[in-house]
């Protein structure tokens, strides 16, 4: 009996248990899988501003800030680098201009002073020879000549201290130099974007144009124009860090022990030779014309004085200073004696440059800082009109004559 009565309430309590089952509809199954971890350095493929961004690993988030300033700054330097182009230019045709107009000053005041010291000298003549009475007409011509030597005088040391020849010759210079340098910009900019150092590189060659080749004519501005011995012209930076430019990589940047010897003993030459010659030949030139600026004002102004005292004898002397002082106007502005020591100064400055750069190059110990020797000799043979057979074999003969203690009997440059 017990045995069949935990059966039977065996069997009802499982029965009960199966009614009271709940019937679940089944789910769609959901597959959850963890999150990676995040990378913690991140590399940006064809990153450019405003597109979308490629990230690997390797780079971190603050590589990506670094790259998006420094396109930033080369921006800002490309900007920076027209903008200095944009001057370049700008001031190339303005030396342009004012060197025509400074040419035609010279012309001008040439043929108007000679024409008045002429007139002058005629009318002096005239007194001198008795063909007029020594009453009013000889009065009057006498006044006139006085009038016309006194100009002429005051137009002379006016003339005489701008030096419109020379003038001229600075202006020249400038628009060529200017030009250079705008080709250098362009070609920068054609070949790499340019960095701040660039920028600041080409706006010291501008500030140092400028202070070379001054445009005004106010005392203190302009150039002195009689020294008391030949200065070479500097328009470069002066103290400025001999900065290295991107190049294809050469063994040793190019450099080696010969090309060195071979540097060294060509701005021997330079110095030796061809700076040493110019000075020489711009000194000569500087003295001649303050003779000449000094004694055409002074032969006016004698035959002013001559003029003015009136009488034969007195006439005849102004007649004969006026004639000399022509001859030396012309002589010292037809000639453009200005001009000549101008460019024997431009000359010295060239040459000035070649030492400076070719010295402050070997200076600095390490070759890969230093501008590629192949190209810098390339560049050395350009300037001084010699193919690179050529310039190497003017270093042997200055080395030849260093060691037998004889001077070189060359020129370093054929073109100056």
């Amino acid at each position: 009996m017990a045995s069949s009565f935990l059966s039977s309430s065996c069997c009802s309590s499982s029965l009960k248990r199966i009614n009271a089952a709940l019937s679940i509809p089944k789910l769609p199954p959901v597959r959850i899988s963890a999150p990676k971890k995040i990378p913690t350095k991140e590399k940006i493929q064809g990153f450019t501003p405003g597109n979308k961004i490629t990230i690997k690993n390797d780079v971190s988030i603050t590589t990506l800030q670094e790259q998006n300033i420094s396109l930033r700054s080369d921006s800002i330097a490309t900007l920076e680098m027209y903008a200095i182009l944009e001057a370049v230019v700008d001031r190339v045709e303005m030396h342009h201009n004012i060197g025509e107009q400074r040419d035609n000053w010279n012309t001008l005041l040439l043929n108007s002073i000679n024409m008045i010291t002429l007139t002058a000298t005629t009318m002096a003549g005239v007194v001198a020879t008795g063909a007029v009475n020594q009453g009013g007409s000889g009065l009057a011509l006498n006044l006139a000549s006085t009038l016309l030597f006194s100009a002429a005088t005051g137009m002379l040391v006016l003339m005489n201290k701008m030096q419109p020849s020379q003038l001229v010759e600075e202006q020249r210079n400038a628009t060529r130099l200017f030009k250079q340098l705008q080709s250098q910009i362009e070609t920068q900019l054609a070949l790499d974007s340019p960095t701040k150092d660039d920028v600041k590189d080409a706006m010291e060659k501008v500030l140092a144009l400028d202070k070379a080749y001054p445009l005004p004519l106010l005392a203190g501005a302009m150039l002195e124009k009689f020294p008391k011995t030949l200065s070479p012209t500097v328009w470069w930076p002066r103290n400025s860090q001999n900065r290295a430019r991107k190049q294809s990589k050469t063994e040793h940047n190019g450099w080696n022990e010969d090309l060195e010897m071979e540097m060294r003993d060509i701005v021997d030459v330079i110095k030796r030779k061809d700076r040493e010659d110019y000075e020489r030949l711009g000194n000569i030139v500087l003295k001649t014309n303050k003779v000449l600026a000094v004694a055409g004002p002074l032969l006016t102004g004698i035959a002013a004085i001559s003029s003015a005292h009136g009488g034969s004898w007195a006439a005849t002397m102004a007649a004969m200073a006026g004639a000399l002082a022509t001859s030396v106007n012309t002589l010292e502005h037809g000639a453009q004696v200005g001009m000549v020591f101008e460019m024997y100064r431009n000359c010295a400055g060239f040459f000035s440059l070649v030492e400076e750069t070719i010295e402050s190059t070997l200076n600095e110990s390490d070759v890969e800082k230093r501008e590629n020797g192949e190209l810098l000799e390339l560049k050395l043979g350009l300037q001084l009109g010699r193919s690179l057979s050529q310039v190497k074999e003017l270093a042997k003969k200055s080395r030849y004559s260093q060691i037998e203690g004889v001077t070189i009997d060359e020129f370093a440059s054929k073109i100056h």
